[in-house]
């Protein structure tokens, strides 16, 4: 089971590493949206130190929606997908490979930018760790949610606006604990409540989220 999920993985990483334009798109939304903030807004750096957690990670949660169109369209278009749903190896694990690939090459990029656009904000140096710590646990939980809204509209021409409105409001409570996580550490105080809030979603998703997104699939291919 191991070997089939590398070989998904690997599959679908050489296929994004292929699609360079696509696979940038996020990347250069979420630098573009991050840098106009402080160039619209006064220079204050007070100002923009109350407004930078909150631009920055909304920011991030629009750039990792871009890529839900590649996610699962393309392998049920090109007839992949039905041949792994028919292999011996559970669908699950595919969903998860796939989900891995999501991650990697949309969130890891930018999780790396993160604190640099984040000194933009006047954000203090220390608080940087925090900020990172929280997008990296509430990402994986991102990345499920953004899958699923794709399994559910993978039969739909045009599925990725209604995948926005699908996705959006499920991850309020990942913007809440992880702007509350960085708020404080601005502050000062401990932010390891927030954090362990955002891991447990992160480990509820994972290990619930690929059953939900292979039965969506399975009824979106029907």
């Amino acid at each position: 089971m191991n070997s089939a999920f590398t070989i998904v993985l690997q599959r679908d990483l050489r296929i994004a590493f292929r699609r360079v334009s696509e696979l940038a798109n996020p990347l250069l939304f979420f630098v573009i949206v991050a840098s106009l903030f402080p160039l619209a807004l006064s220079p204050d750096p007070v100002q923009l130190r109350n407004v930078g957690t909150g631009v920055l990670w909304v920011a991030a949660l629009l750039s990792s929606l871009l890529a839900i169109e590649g996610l699962f369209r393309a392998d049920a278009e090109d007839g992949s997908l039905e041949q792994l749903m028919l292999s011996p190896v559970p669908l699950t694990l595919t969903v998860l490979a796939k989900i891995t690939a999501h991650w990697l090459v949309t969130v890891v990029p930018l999780i790396v930018l993160l604190p640099v656009l984040a000194l933009s904000f006047y954000l203090p140096v220390d608080v940087l760790p925090v900020m990172t710590l929280a997008l990296l646990f509430a990402t994986p939980t991102i990345s499920v949610l953004v899958a699923l809204g794709a399994a559910l509209t993978v039969g739909l021409r045009r599925g990725g606006s209604i995948v926005g409105l699908l996705v959006l409001p499920l991850t309020a409570p990942l913007l809440i604990f992880g702007t509350r996580a960085v708020d404080l550490s601005l502050h000062g105080e401990p932010a390891a409540g927030p954090l362990y809030l955002l891991a447990a979603l992160a480990v509820f998703a994972v290990a619930l989220g690929p059953l939900a997104i292979a039965a969506a699939l399975k009824v979106g291919l029907d």
